[in-house]
């Protein structure tokens, strides 16, 4: 079974550094889609970060450019995400997940339509 489990969320400051991590399961991620994706209270979840086995390019949302950072090491089955220069906008509960269609990275950022959900973390950004 596909499993996903998200850790590292907190409190911090705005300016702050988080690194969330994804331990995954039951799939490799050379064959899925994988990405952090989150969501605001009253808001509709968004893509962060997403990649894929069959296009390695990393696609970010534009309000995330140049601040976070996904990377994956196959060895141990995990993926993360670094998060620098936090910003109260940032504040949101955030998922990993995978799948198994292995479509472009900016698709699923796009679609928001993954088959494998991990729980979340939450992430707070003081100002």
């Amino acid at each position: 079974d596909v499993q996903l489990q998200a850790s590292g969320g907190g409190l911090v400051q705005t300016g702050g550094s988080l690194r969330l991590s994804c331990a995954a399961s039951g799939f490799t991620f050379a064959d899925y889609g994988i990405g952090w994706f989150r969501q605001a209270p009253g808001k509709k979840r968004e893509g962060v970060s997403c990649t894929s086995g069959s296009d390695h390019n990393i696609y970010y949302q534009e309000s995330v450019k140049g601040r976070f950072a996904m990377s994956s090491d196959n060895a141990k089955n995990t993926m993360y995400l670094q998060m620098d220069n936090l910003k109260p906008e940032d504040t949101a509960v955030y998922y990993c997940a995978a799948d198994r269609r292995d479509f472009s990275g900016d698709w699923y950022l796009d679609k928001v339509d993954m088959d494998y959900w991990g729980k979340g973390t939450l992430v707070t950004v003081s100002s």
